[in-house]
């Protein structure tokens, strides 16, 4: 999901998560949502494996040690499992993030800005980690700022703007409507919103 700030993104995925009651319209989501929000939702004080374990017993998951232990392993993060959570790099804190969405083995897993204020070397493992999700199975769907990560990652993009979506499709069939193909994406997103008024 893309578009100018305020075109809406994270209402959307709010909605899709349960949080926030939509004005109109229906929603047809799976029963099984995880929800990531942009800021990390953890406790600094507590370490990697004692958040886990908090979020594994609101979760009701029957086993919160397994769960827990899965959740290390599927992160890489067995080796962080004692530390701090302040202590991590942005990185690492997201990948924390992401386990907490992922502790009840969701169908759909939505992202908030996943890689904002990561740095690039960061940024790609932790695309590294989301693709591997989505390669076993799970449907990530994620808003973006960082327009190349749509056109390096997405298979299928939604464009909002205005809280309308105005677009829905593939990054090639976005440069094709533009008439933009073989320039750079986020030329060719730009030169897309500016197409159509926005």
């Amino acid at each position: 999901i893309i578009g100018p700030n305020g075109a809406g993104k994270t209402t959307l995925l709010s909605i899709l998560a349960g949080i926030q009651p939509a004005d109109g319209g229906e929603v047809d989501a799976p029963a099984s949502i995880g929800w990531v929000p942009q800021q990390p939702a953890l406790y600094g004080k507590l370490t990697v494996v004692e958040n886990l374990m908090l979020f594994a017993r609101l979760e009701r998951s029957p086993d919160p040690r397994a769960t827990v232990d899965r959740m290390l392993d599927l992160t890489d993060l067995g080796g962080r499992a004692g530390d701090q959570v302040s202590t991590l790099s942005g990185g690492n804190r997201q990948r924390v993030n992401i386990a907490i969405g992922l502790l009840g083995e969701p169908d759909v897993l939505l992202l908030d800005e996943p890689s904002a204020a990561l740095d690039p070397r960061q940024r790609e493992r932790l695309w590294e980690f989301i693709l591997r999700l989505a390669g076993e199975g799970t449907t990530v769907v994620y808003a973006t700022h960082h327009i190349q990560e749509a056109d390096r990652y997405a298979n299928r993009l939604v464009v909002l703007a205005d809280g309308e979506s105005v677009f829905d499709g593939s990054p090639r069939e976005l440069e094709q409507a533009t008439g933009t193909t073989g320039l750079d994406f986020e030329q060719a997103f730009v030169e897309f919103l500016h197409q159509r008024g926005h």
